[in-house]
């Protein structure tokens, strides 16, 4: 990078910024002021953001370690910058889920638990030991049956075996002991039993020796037993082999089989506590370790408070001041035993946040995914306290975001675009809120666009009822779901929005088709070509051009790079030190090998026509099997995705509006959006509706779980699931049309939708 001093120490200064689609871009962002970047997807927010300020922040930090400590450190390279002057260290907070495993919760990941267990271990009666005996990872605290994890695994054994089957006959219904196989040979060749006779006659002896019998020395075994073998029956032989595994790590076990097979549920011995008996019989006020961890955290919050021994004098405040934070965040609803993995991005996201609202920390900065993911607008209204409190603390707060009612809290816009990918990459607009408004760009001029109700809803073609409901925290709700309509499913976050529509509603009607922001499965050679399937025709139509094999235009397969194997670059592992990861210097990253790119389809080889974008690709492919998807493809806003854009690349919306393109060739079908507009900015919201309109007027019916106002604005059947989080949720506050909710609406989401039909523009009301 070149050096030269930036204008103030108040700023952090970026000159030539130039990752991904960035050109050449120069900002000064204030310190210990919020900044939001707008622009529409793809435009360059992240690029700048985490990509060049983040990137280069922490990898600067991570330089300040020894060789030996940075090596087990996150890896960052150095931005494509000319300068990048007075950063502050960075904290990301992103909206990449929390995972884990089923030891991992929201109690342990937010370091609330251990207070709790030091609380007990000082506070609790009797006195059962230190506090690392409160932990369910720990071997004296955890119950010896599930070991900690609260369930077990349950083998159906009527469902394992057929018993009007003999084992020759394969009564043992696991493709793992089929007939033949090495498994099965176990229980035929022992001699134990009579091979053909089927297992309904089997004595009450034999059965047992089947199921349950452990470690029997066989005394006349058949030609094919092991000769240093013994005896094992089937299910301690499953529970062994598999049970103690993750079935993804079993080699040819298809999953849905074994789901067929076993059911997990609640330990008989601590009934999912976690905990043994002894750890359990320690309370304070009546309730044990695992009461509190049970509780939604709203509820626990109060009986933190009626704690006042005087050995918690200074836990009480302490802890209570952490759950607070996670009632501020809007996460009221989760208890602390609440597993990480379950979390949604969002979820995730605001449990990271509580960790760091609690530093004493200051000149940091504090950098932001689009923290209104999965919130109701009451919940982002909290959020924009939360952030201006890690400001105030004196943090520079960065945050990328679409949602109007957080640009209008920043103190700084920073707007790029105009477009996305070529399109983009600059900055169209730098100042306040009210200077955003007046300018000419998607931002602007979507914050100062005025509200749009939908007055003339469209007659349902029939009802979809759903019927005594009460998955999770429904409270045994019916209700119908218009046909042939868009319907929003409102509520705020926990209300049972979800549980109703992609639990109850999907369960009722198995045709739906539910697409959500889930990750797209595949691995880091998948892109936009092998998700949509129009790679295949594309190696058809070089293979066919030039008389070639098709696997030569496959970087996966004959037509790879033998150096980088198709990956377009290579890694030098350097022990201690950083890998280096550089572009191959065999193909210079373009994948495939000398031969494979002479040959050339209308004047472009594989490697320049996978470079392409899909706007581009549009107008260079007219065949059927090809052009349809890309048509597609940029109906749903995609068309600045390049054919061989990796998809571990995609952010949540492009990944939900991926999967929206590959289904909108069909017709007549029912189809569940869950927040399809996150990621999405306020311009490219009008595309979606297109994009709904169009799915309705061939006959779909549409149903949209959402906060955004916008959105339900302009819905034609509305439902409101609340009144709150929780148990305190799960049932209908409202269902009917938008009008009829803003003129006689109650609850949060009528509150708000109210102000955003009074508001001028869509972003105006604070």
């Amino acid at each position: 990078m070149l050096k030269r001093p930036s204008p103030s120490t108040d700023f952090i200064h970026v000159v030539g910024a130039r990752e991904n689609n960035l050109r050449n871009v120069s900002v000064d962002i204030p310190k210990k002021r919020i900044t939001v970047f707008t622009g529409v997807s793809g435009s360059g927010k992240s690029s700048l953001v985490f990509d060049t300020i983040a990137a280069e922040s922490q990898r600067q930090l991570n330089d300040t370690f020894s060789t030996f400590v940075r090596h087990r450190l996150p890896h960052h390279a150095q931005p494509d910058a000319d300068v990048l002057e007075n950063l502050c260290a960075s904290i990301v907070i992103d909206q990449r889920r929390l995972g884990g495993n089923a030891r991992s919760t929201v109690g342990t990941a937010t370091d609330i638990l251990a207070l709790i267990r030091l609380l007990f271990s000082r506070v609790g009666q009797p006195f059962v030991g230190y506090s690392n005996i409160f932990s369910f990872n720990h071997p004296d605290g955890m119950c010896p049956r599930c070991e900690g994890l609260g369930k077990v695994d349950t083998i159906d054994v009527d469902r394992l075996f057929d018993r009007q089957r003999s084992l020759n006959q394969g009564a043992i219904r696991f493709s793992a002991f089929a007939v033949g196989g090495y498994r099965w040979k176990r229980y035929v060749h022992s001699g134990l039993f009579d091979n053909d006779k089927p297992l309904k006659d089997y004595t009450d002896e034999e059965w047992k020796t089947l199921l349950h019998a452990q470690d029997v020395p066989i005394l006349n075994p058949g030609p094919g037993w092991p000769p240093t073998s013994r005896y094992e029956g089937v299910l301690p032989r499953i529970r062994r082999n598999f049970l103690t595994r993750s079935i993804s790590e079993v080699k040819g076990l298809d999953r849905s089989e074994w789901d067929r097979l076993v059911t997990a549920g609640p330990c008989p011995r601590c009934h999912g506590a976690r905990l043994n008996e002894k750890v359990l019989g320690c309370r304070i006020d009546g309730r044990n370790i695992a009461d509190w961890c049970a509780m939604e955290v709203g509820e626990l919050l109060a009986v933190i408070d009626e704690v006042d021994a005087p050995l918690a004098a200074s836990m009480v405040p302490a802890l209570a001041y952490r759950v607070q934070h996670l009632v501020d965040i809007g996460l009221g609803y989760l208890s602390l035993g609440r597993e990480t993995t379950s979390l949604s991005g969002g979820e995730s996201q605001r449990v990271k946040m509580v960790r760091h609202l609690g530093s004493g920390l200051s000149d940091m900065s504090y950098i932001f995914d689009e923290p209104s993911v999965g919130l109701h607008p009451r919940d982002v209204a909290r959020l924009n306290k939360l952030l201006r409190h890690l400001c105030d603390k004196g943090n520079t707060v960065l945050v990328v975001e679409h949602d109007p009612d957080i640009i209008v809290a920043a103190d700084h816009v920073i707007d790029m675009g105009p477009g996305a990918g070529d399109a983009g990459g600059t900055v169209v607009f730098e100042g306040d809120v009210q200077a955003l408004r007046q300018a000419d760009t998607p931002t602007g001029r979507s914050l100062s666009r005025a509200a749009r109700i939908n007055t003339t809803p469209r007659t349902p073609s029939g009802w979809l009822p759903i019927t005594h409901a009460t998955q999770h925290n429904l409270k045994d709700v019916s209700v119908s779901i218009p046909m042939g309509v868009l319907t929003v499913v409102t509520g705020v976050a926990g209300s049972g929005k979800s549980s109703l529509i992609n639990a109850a509603f999907a369960r009722t009607y198995p045709e739906v088709v539910c697409i959500d922001q889930g990750a797209i499965t595949g691995s880091r050679r998948s892109n936009t070509a092998t998700y949509t399937g129009i790679l295949g025709p594309i190696r058809s139509l070089f293979a066919q051009a030039n008389a070639a094999s098709a696997s030569l235009f496959s970087a996966n397969s004959g037509g790879a790079c033998p150096v980088c194997k198709g990956l377009g670059t290579t890694e030098t592992d350097l022990a201690f030190m950083e890998p280096i990861v550089s572009i191959c210097e065999r193909c210079q990253g373009r994948r495939f090998t000398e031969e494979a790119l002479q040959f050339r389809l209308r004047g472009k080889n594989i490697a320049e026509v996978l470079a392409m974008r899909v706007a581009e690709a549009s107008a260079f492919f007219a065949e059927p099997e090809i052009a349809p998807a890309l048509a597609r493809l940029e109906e749903v806003g995609l068309a600045y995705l390049s054919l061989g854009q990796p998809l571990s690349s995609l952010s949540g919306g492009e990944r939900q509006r991926l999967k929206l393109a590959t289904e909108l060739g069909q017709s007549g079908r029912i189809y569940v959006f869950d927040e399809p507009t996150s990621g999405l900015h306020l311009s490219d919201i009008d595309r979606l509706f297109r994009l709904l309109d169009q799915l309705i007027d061939r006959g779909a019916t549409v149903v949209v779980i959402e906060h955004q106002l916008d959105m339900i604005a302009r819905a034609d059947w509305l439902i409101d699931m609340g009144p709150e989080a929780g148990q305190r949720g799960g049932r209908v506050v409202f269902e009917g049309a938008v009008a009829e909710m803003v003129a006689r609406g109650i609850g949060e989401t009528a509150t708000h939708l109210r102000r955003y039909a009074n508001s001028q523009g869509s972003g105006s009301a604070q």
